[in-house]
């Protein structure tokens, strides 16, 4: 395929040898599978964002670090200078999450480098080296969708222990692998202790992965995980293997616990749906 133009340094450079084929676009990124040597890895390119896209990003930026003094008076101003470092920061976050969460044993692509603005990583494949398929793609037996929940809860845990909440957790950035799920895409990772909204967006990241695997075991909507691993964090109790029993009475002052509920039943309705559904099948 014809080279796009964010991959050619890479390519000039010898970094990567060969662009294969796209993998995915999405508003934030083009993720495109290439080889370097004699190992296929994916690469993914950035796109630049407009001012509209940033006012979008702050509730996720809350809290980010900005390497010079510089730099942070300018995103203060949201002059052009300041978008631009901005948008290079954006770019980075991902990159030094990425790091930083295989550092705390979390099950995330193995980042091999940051080239001209263009991220390397690990290519997750299925058990037949296929490209793997995300989590709402795949139909999970009960027993299965239990497991998967307790291994990503546990994830969600040490990203947590190590200070950082994925912010956009869902089925959709989460991939299957021969040996169990890989969570992908973390340009929005969010401080946990520097973000006002970060537990509002734990509690949506735990509660989008129970709403997706309750549609398969809906014993699992009935789970408070998001609840009982943020107040173990919030008391400085919480540990990377802190038993955790999914047990916990909801604090009624929280204005979002409605919102949490109505997810919750919209999950169980849903699970609902795909078990008469599969029962009427078995019926024909």
């Amino acid at each position: 395929m014809k080279t796009p133009n964010g991959l050619q340094p890479l390519i000039d450079d010898g970094v990567i040898d060969e662009v294969m084929r796209p993998l995915k676009s999405g508003k934030e990124a083009a993720v495109y599978v290439v080889r370097a040597g004699d190992e296929v890895v994916c690469a993914k390119v950035y796109k630049d964002m407009g001012q509209r896209s940033f006012q979008k990003r702050v509730q996720y930026q809350e809290g980010r670090k900005v390497r010079g003094s510089r730099e942070a008076r300018a995103i203060g101003k949201a002059s052009k200078y300041g978008r631009k470092q901005q948008e290079t920061a954006w770019k980075n976050t991902e990159v030094e999450a990425l790091y930083q969460l295989r550092e705390a044993g979390v099950r995330v692509p193995e980042p091999h480098g940051y080239f001209h603005g263009v991220l390397v990583m690990e290519l997750v494949v299925d058990a037949d080296g296929r490209s793997a398929p995300r989590l709402g793609e795949v139909e999970l037996a009960p027993e299965q969708a239990c497991e998967f929940h307790t291994f990503l809860v546990r994830q969600v845990v040490k990203m947590l222990c190590a200070g950082l909440i994925h912010g956009d957790l869902s089925e959709y950035n989460v991939l299957v692998g021969p040996d169990g799920p890989v969570i992908i895409d973390f340009p929005q990772v969010v401080s946990a202790a520097g973000n006002n909204a970060a537990r509002t967006m734990l509690l949506r990241d735990v509660n989008n992965l129970t709403a997706s695997l309750g549609a398969w075991e809906p014993a699992l909507l009935e789970t408070w995980y998001g609840e009982e691993m943020w107040a173990l964090f919030e008391a400085g109790e919480l540990r990377p293997d802190s038993e955790l029993t999914g047990v916990f009475v909801p604090d009624q002052s929280h204005a979002d616990v409605d919102g949490v509920r109505e997810a919750i039943n919209e999950a169980r309705m849903e699970a609902l749906i795909r078990q008469q559904g599969r029962e009427m099948a078995e019926q024909d």
